[in-house]
């Protein structure tokens, strides 16, 4: 970037470039004429201020001479930004309109209790009757839009484009665009710093042309008669005793001036009832507020000029009848009317703000871009490399990074997909340092890479290269696509979630556990939108997809693992595994019933509980707690006068059954799990799982925890005197049985 002036205005593109992201004047949208040729010396930040024309064509230009507020034809088009709100906009009583471009950042919210139910942007009935071109944006804003129920917002002939939500009534065309206010976002803190500047550089106050002199009728503000930029400080009200109304009069103002006036102080009021203006000065009278959190505008008359409230927190109350000029506002702004039943409406009329503002920012460094690219041998970019960035600060050779005076350290960087870093930063030596090479790649013995910024070189930038090597030659590798897809219709299901491991301990199938597990292989694989995931594997090896999480609305499969072999013939075209979930509204016949008896009577016990666990993290017996348990599946069952509770409608897989309360009278078991019980093809589709309980010895039960998960402790058989046992069960239908604890 080359050395160039730079001030709080400048000509209109000089602001532009020199604000990162403000759009074509702030103004005017997409597809319309660039603002007028004429360039202020300090105009108001971003371009803010002058009409930018609607077009080329008849009619859309600006008009040569600005109208009083009237009813007649249009005379011209106005792109610029009128009504400019840093935080949110209310609309309340008899509000009636905001003609000409209208930007919130934050929300428009309309509610009004008297002066009819529209309000109008965009297009006033009355006002200087220069409205933005047609198709344009009217009404911008950063979040949401709420109109109250039986009112109406009226965008006709214009585009109402929001980032939020949209409540109520609303005409023109509609929208939705998250990101409709960020070309404006960063006028919030120019117009803050702004109406500092104007009132107070350097943090003292600006010195005055004029001087303001207040009576209970009016104040008069008489200027120096020479200054093309008047200059009035007031710090007070301006108004009459009490809230009563008083008279605005201009005196000795030379033709062609600017006027600025300060109104200092917390908490301002404006209630006029007659603004005496010279000609002309309408356009060129700027009314700026730059430390007040609250500021009213009240009374019958119209305010002519522009006016500018710098504080992001402030509240600005608009009642006056009009206000013919600019609004910008860093805070929020409640436009109503003087009183709760009037239906006098206020409104915010188009006119331009002309004016030469004082210049306030000093003369930048001048800058440019210090950038490095890094390759590998052959020149071709690399991602994933690690630098700092450091500048020439100590006055030694060199790049010194520790010690009692070491260089400045700047800034940290990765390259991205093209290779490279780049900083803009002021003229000087500079040093990029790489700390870490891409994966693959070494480091180069010298790692520090050093450049100059000039300011002959500081239009183009200046750059370094920085070459690695590779560490070895690449593995050969596979791609490996990953698609879940439903069982039945084969379309594609999100937010399947997956370990993937390799086979490493040369026992057959996955083991996760014990002394010598199979490796898990880094991160976790999430399904996307198409069912997928993708990473890249070396060959010659057996991986296995290991399913830890289902997908809503899906059962987890009986076996959550799935094996595959990566071969070289998969190098060139990929792998893909394709595996698929049942969902769970999928009828199922299976059931388990479980028979709760009395260990020597064999008499049915009513009041044994029960819970039902399915196996799903591959590991031998039950889970019920750590990192991955076992899945847990319905309600508990209780035994009832025959003796017996169900689980009904169960998928295909192995189950056990867990006790947690014994029959009134009865201890629990020592090992209160029955199973695996396996539900498939060759087991049937129901399983009766008989469960004996003895007699509580003095209140004594057994107190051995489950989900210690020893093999062979989990298992049916374990108690010395197991069988099976089909007989004595009244109305159930048989299959296996497993017999626990009978003595």
């Amino acid at each position: 970037m080359s050395a160039r002036n730079w001030t709080l205005g400048l000509a209109v593109g000089a602001v532009l470039a020199a604000a990162a992201g403000a759009p074509s004047a702030l103004a005017a949208g997409p597809g319309t004429a660039p603002p007028p040729a004429r360039a202020l010396r300090a105009p108001l930040p971003g371009g803010l201020g002058p009409c930018v024309p609607g077009g080329t064509g008849p009619g859309q230009g600006c008009p040569p001479v600005w109208p009083d507020p009237n009813n007649g034809a249009f005379t011209g088009r106005d792109n610029g930004i009128n009504l400019f709100v840093g935080g949110d906009m209310l609309v309340r009583r008899g509000a009636a309109e905001a003609e000409g471009k209208v930007v919130v950042l934050g929300d428009f919210d309309m509610n009004k209790s008297a002066g009819g139910n529209v309000y109008n942007v965009g297009i006033a009935g009355v006002g200087s009757r220069v409205p933005p071109a047609d198709g344009s944006d009217f009404l911008t804003t950063g979040d949401d839009i709420t109109v109250a129920s039986g009112q109406r917002l009226l965008a006709d002939g214009g585009v109402v484009r929001y980032a939020g939500t949209l409540t109520g009534t609303v005409t023109g065309t509609l929208t939705h665009d998250t990101n409709a206010a960020a070309p404006y976002a960063a006028l919030r803190g120019q117009l803050g710093a702004a109406s500092a500047c104007y009132a107070y550089p350097r943090g003292v106050p600006r010195t005055a042309t004029g001087r303001a002199v207040w009576s209970a009728q009016e104040t008069v503000f008489t200027g120096d008669g020479t200054s093309m930029l008047q200059v009035f400080n007031v710090d007070f009200d301006l108004s009459g005793p009490g809230t009563a109304q008083q008279s605005i009069r201009f005196a000795g103002i030379p033709a062609g001036a600017t006027v600025l006036v300060n109104v200092t102080g917390e908490a301002r009021a404006l209630r006029v009832n007659n603004v005496m203006l010279p000609p002309g000065l309408r356009e060129r009278l700027l009314w700026n507020f730059p430390d007040a959190q609250a500021v009213g505008l009240a009374g019958s008359a119209q305010l002519g000029g522009s006016v500018l409230i710098g504080q992001d927190a402030s509240v600005a109350t608009v009642s006056v009848i009009g206000v013919n000029g600019r609004f910008f506002t860093a805070g929020n702004v409640t436009h109503t009317s003087p009183t709760e039943t009037t239906g006098l409406g206020a409104e915010f009329h188009a006119y331009p703000f002309d004016g030469d503002l004082p210049e306030c920012a000093p003369n930048p460094a001048v800058t440019g871009r210090v950038s490095v690219l890094k390759t590998d041998d052959e020149g071709r970019p690399l991602p994933g490399a690690r630098f700092e960035l450091w500048r020439e600060s100590n006055g030694v050779a060199g790049l010194q990074t520790a010690g009692a005076n070491p260089d400045t350290r700047v800034s940290d960087c990765t390259t991205p997909a093209d290779g490279t870093c780049t900083r803009e930063e002021e003229l000087g030596g500079y040093y990029w340092r790489e700390t870490a090479a891409p994966a693959g790649y070494e480091l180069p013995a010298d790692p520090v890479f050093p450049l100059v910024l000039t300011r002959e070189n500081a239009e183009r930038g200046v750059r370094v290269t920085a070459q690695n090597r590779r560490t070895t030659p690449p593995e050969p590798s596979a791609r490996v696509v990953l698609r879940k897809v439903d069982l039945e219709s084969g379309e594609p299901v999100p937010g399947g979630r997956f370990e993937l491991w390799r086979e490493t301990n040369g026992v057959p199938d996955l083991q996760t556990g014990g002394q010598d597990p199979d490796t898990r292989l880094g991160g976790a694989c999430v399904t996307d939108t198409q069912g997928s995931c993708t990473v890249e594997l070396p060959v010659g090896e057996r991986y296995y997809w290991r399913e830890v999480g289902v997908p809503y609305g899906y059962e987890r499969p009986a076996d959550p693992v799935t094996a595959f072999d990566l071969e070289d013939g998969d190098i060139a075209q990929g792998l893909v595994v394709t595996i698929r979930n049942q969902r769970r509204d999928v009828e199922h016949p299976g059931s388990i019933t479980v028979v709760k008896k009395d260990a020597k009577t064999r008499k049915p016990l009513a009041g044994g509980v029960f819970q039902l666990w399915k196996e799903t993290n591959n590991t031998e017996g039950l889970q019920t707690g750590g990192q991955y348990p076992d899945e847990r599946i319905g309600e508990p069952c209780t035994t009832g006068g025959n003796g017996a509770c169900a689980f009904d409608r169960l998928a295909p897989g192995s189950y056990y059954v867990l006790e947690t309360a014994a029959p009134d009278g009865y201890a629990l078991p020592a090992d209160r799990v029955t199973g695996p019980l396996k539900l498939d093809g060759a087991a049937g589709r129901e399983i009766v799982a008989l469960v004996f309980n003895k007699r509580d010895r003095h209140g004594k039960p057994d107190h051995h925890e489950p989900g210690h998960d020893k093999p062979g402790h989990d298992e049916p058989g374990h108690d010395e005197h197991d069988e099976h046992d089909r007989h004595g069960l009244p109305g159930l239908g048989g299959g296996w049985t497993a017999t626990r604890g009978r003595s």
